[in-house]
């Protein structure tokens, strides 16, 4: 049984800084390549960023490039996402995700996700 397990998310000021953590169990963490999305209260699930299964390539969306971190410990079976100077934008639940094929920008690529964790920013 396959779980991806999210933590790390809080309640932060603008320009703060949270780290969230992936758990994966039950499947090959070096072949799946790992993503993160997230959705605010009324909007659409949107692509934050992704990894490779070998940790070589990280993508990002534009809206959060130069202050997200992408990262995965293969030691750990864990994936990682820096955010740094975090906006009132940012607020959404963030969902973390394991595919084994190379779409990486698309939701429905993905095999397995997570339940989610909060990440609120105040202004």
């Amino acid at each position: 049984q396959v779980q991806l397990v999210e933590s790390g998310g809080g309640l932060v000021q603008a320009g703060g800084s949270l780290r969230l953590s992936c758990a994966a169990s039950g499947l090959i963490f070096n072949n799946y390549a790992m993503g993160w999305f997230r959705q605010a209260p009324g909007k659409e699930r949107e692509f934050v960023a992704a990894i490779t299964w070998g940790g070589g390539s990280t993508y990002y969306a534009d809206s959060v490039k130069g202050r997200f971190t992408i990262s995965r410990d293969k030691t750990k079976n864990t994936v990682f996402l820096q955010m740094n100077s975090l906006k009132p934008e940012d607020t959404a639940v963030y969902y973390c995700a394991a595919q084994a094929g190379t779409y990486y920008y698309t939701g429905s690529s993905y095999d397995y996700w997570g339940q989610g964790t909060q990440v609120t920013v105040s202004s």
